[in-house]
């Protein structure tokens, strides 16, 4: 077989670092994204008012009202955010995406119920509750308003089939009315019912929708108050209900979200803080990169984690974080009884056992898990290594460490480059306290961008190679991994005497030495990165990849 020009050998050996504790791999998330007057700019745009069903005067519309901007979304322009890289998953140029701010978002859900509707002539907060539970997919809906019998569509969505006819409880009656919740009577005037026929006091109403809102944090999917009746409110009512500006903010956001999170080729920024969304043409494992300068996976929202794929990086996270190496430890430093499977630790250098279950007291030998009779007085030395059962146990024992050493190299050197990436970011600023002082002695600024170029391209080495590691955590040995191997240590090394000379003291005296080896040095990294990548997606292209469960 004849080798890869992909492939690059060092004569230096890999140090592993000191394993690290594993910190969290994932950033905080505010419960919703913050829009600004979601719901009041909708109503506005598309009158998205109840239709008359209480006493109280609250008129209603069910036509659209011109909003004044009927771009559906697309007067963002759709960027490609290039990286200089090859045409593989890596680049972005390729993958044409939009990042929406909150108003955008807002914007793009009302172009979505005005684009449904120009076939379905639905009222427009009907369509919003059947956009929603089809996954403001607007094909699904069509697909099943045209097929399937309506009713039990209407049924399914949780809302009144508009074309039926309304039920007289909802027309306001004059005088008073007992109220279902509170049991007191009110003037009709202080009434409200839905499409459903429960009509309940404005007051109950309120607190019942503040609580569900506040407490529960439900937003599109509150139902009615009365028992067991699963009609939906729609959000126009629930704004016109809501009293507190408060509780009405925190209904806009939690629609906002819910409309987000929905939609399949929409997602939220994962940066904390970052109250935009990524809107793409389909939904695929590419990188894309929000205007706040976060730059994550579409598919599975985590931060770009070249080479590997989002379906290892997921048994990656599960592993690191679940007690699957703790029981891996177990097993690789403990014994069961062989009588009653009590898990027993070694604590003294005799082979002879004796378990400390009350019930059980079993004599076994701890080299061969036998019986200790038979060994006699070989207290110290078991003469039964060949004997089938022995060997068993014995292999699964080793089978057991060597799973978890594997385990912790690969754990160890992932969790250093994440170490070392958070201490890289830190170098930003310095880096710039050096730049300034530099332009202080009569330097341009021209001439000490290459710093930050420098630490731009070490953070870049530093997550691609924290993230090599968990590629080859799942591969199995074959001539493809030896050259990705060989790759990887390239790299690793090259990004280490790169940090190394970033970090040193550099001086208006010796930048001029220093400039020359960090320009060679970044740009080598950056060339040995593009060199490991495209191997990686080459095997994926050609299917050279063999993976283990681990």
């Amino acid at each position: 077989m004849s080798e890869s020009p992909c492939r690059k050998k060092l004569k230096k050996d890999d140090q592993p670092p000191d394993p690290v504790e594993q910190p969290s791999t994932s950033k905080p998330k505010p419960l919703v994204k913050e829009p600004t007057s979601t719901v009041s700019t909708i109503s506005k745009k598309l009158k998205l008012d109840p239709r008359p069903s209480s006493g109280s005067d609250m008129d209603s519309s069910e036509e659209y009202e011109d909003s004044g901007n009927e771009s559906s979304g697309e007067d963002v322009e759709f960027v490609d955010e290039k990286e200089g890289r090859s045409n593989d998953h890596t680049s972005e140029d390729d993958y044409p995406f939009v990042v929406l701010s909150t108003e955008a978002i807002v914007q793009h859900m009302i172009d979505c119920i005005r684009d449904a509707n120009t076939v379905l002539q639905l009222p427009p907060t009907t369509m919003r509750i059947l956009l929603n539970h089809f996954g403001w997919d607007k094909e699904k809906l069509l697909e099943a308003y045209y097929e399937r019998d309506q009713e039990q569509l209407f049924k399914e969505a949780r809302v009144i089939n508009p074309n039926t006819t309304r039920s007289q409880n909802t027309i306001p009656t004059i005088g008073a009315e007992d109220c279902e919740i509170c049991y007191l009577q009110k003037p009709s005037s202080m009434m409200y019912g839905m499409e459903c026929g429960h009509r309940f006091c404005v007051q109950c109403w309120n607190e019942y929708l503040t609580t569900k809102i506040m407490e529960e944090g439900m937003g599109q999917t509150i139902a009615c108050a009365a028992h067991n009746c699963p009609i939906l409110v729609d959000d126009a009512t629930v704004m016109k209900l809501l009293t507190d500006p408060k509780v009405k903010l925190k209904y806009q956001h939690l629609i906002t979200n819910s409309f987000v999170q929905c939609n399949r080729l929409m997602r939220w920024c994962p940066s904390a803080d970052c109250t935009n969304a990524i809107r793409v043409q389909y939904n695929d494992w590419r990188p894309v990169t929000c205007t706040c300068g976060f730059k994550f996976c579409f598919q599975c929202g985590h931060a770009w984690h070249d080479p590997v794929k989002c379906s290892w990086l997921r048994k990656w996270l599960k592993k690191c974080d679940d007690d699957s190496e703790t029981s891996n430890w177990i097993a690789a430093n403990t014994k069961e009884c062989p009588k009653c499977n009590a898990t027993i630790e070694k604590d003294g250098g005799c082979n002879h056992m004796v378990c400390k279950n009350q019930n059980c007291k079993a004599d076994f030998c701890w080299v061969c898990l036998g019986p200790w009779e038979p060994h006699g007085s070989s207290w110290y030395n078991c003469n039964r290594y060949d004997e089938s059962e022995a060997k068993a146990a014995r292999d699964a024992q080793e089978k057991s460490r060597a799973a978890l050493q594997r385990y912790l190299f690969y754990c160890n050197r992932y969790m250093n480059h994440m170490q070392s990436l958070k201490f890289e970011h830190k170098l930003y600023a310095s880096v710039k306290e050096k730049m300034e002082e530099m332009q202080q002695h009569n330097m341009s600024w021209i001439e000490v961008q290459f710093l930050k170029k420098a630490v731009d391209i070490l953070c870049q080495c530093r997550q691609t190679l924290m993230y090599t590691y968990v590629f080859a955590f799942y591969l199995v040995k074959t001539n493809q991994s030896v050259i990705f191997e060989d790759n990887q240590r390239d790299l690793e090394s090259a990004t280490e005497k790169l940090s190394e000379y970033l970090e040193r003291d550099i001086t208006s005296e010796n930048l001029a030495d220093i400039k020359q080896k960090v320009q060679d040095k970044y740009r080598y990294c950056e060339s040995r990165r593009k060199v490991l990548l495209e191997h990686v997606y080459e095997g994926y292209d050609k299917d050279w990849w063999v993976y283990q469960e681990c």
